[in-house]
């Protein structure tokens, strides 16, 4: 699989898990462990189409940190996207405990999210024409 298939497939499934993480954030009841996954997981996926683009292979990790840092030493400008680190304990911490801080700001996180979601398919050359008047971009 190519870089650019890899990042679209990693784009496909990002863009699922912030459907899942704005549906939950609409219920009358949010629960902020399952939230804060899906924002997670939507960033690091979104992170990992990313290094997929521009074919620098991805650390085995949930580290969002760590994921920012390799796209930095690649010579990306990551600055914009750095807010999103405080996803990180809900990779592995929050997946097994409750949450009980204070609550998140959702509709910016989903926000931010959304914005790294976007300029990773704005990337040149990620989709041909032909997908994006399909909706695949």
């Amino acid at each position: 699989m190519s870089g650019h298939e890899q990042a679209r497939l990693l784009l496909s499934l990002a863009r699922k898990d912030l459907r899942v993480a704005r549906t939950l954030a609409d219920a009358s009841e949010p629960e902020p462990e399952a939230i804060g996954f899906h924002l997670q997981q939507a960033t690091e996926k979104a992170l990992k189409a990313w290094l997929a683009y521009r074919q620098v292979i991805s650390p085995k990790v949930h580290d969002l940190s760590l994921l920012l840092s390799v796209l930095e030493e690649a010579g990306e400008e990551i600055s914009l996207f750095l807010p999103m680190v405080e996803l990180n304990p809900f990779a592995v911490q929050f997946r097994y405990a409750l949450y009980e801080e204070e609550p998140f700001a959702w509709t910016e996180l989903q926000e931010q999210v959304q914005r790294l979601v976007t300029h990773v398919e704005a990337m040149p050359g990620l989709y041909t024409g032909e997908e994006k008047i399909k909706g695949i971009s």
